[in-house]
């Protein structure tokens, strides 16, 4: 029987976005796409917001990405 057991190596990120919260988590996924592979989970760790004129101007989403290590 094959097991495959995984290595993960972690990094954290921080999104911003001035629309949402899911968008600043996707915001920083793009970002780490282009030098991060084998991305394959996500933890949302803090969120933050930024106020301007007593409303949200800005949401900062902190984030801990799971990848896998190349062979």
């Amino acid at each position: 029987m094959a097991h495959t057991d995984h290595l993960y190596k972690l990094i954290e990120l921080t999104g911003t976005s001035s629309n949402s919260i899911e968008e600043a988590v996707n915001n920083a996924f793009a970002r780490a796409s282009k030098t991060v592979r084998n991305m394959r989970w996500f933890e949302v760790v803090e969120t933050r917001g930024a106020i301007e004129d007593g409303k949200v101007a800005q949401w900062q989403v902190t984030i801990k990405v799971g990848f896998t290590m190349d062979d």
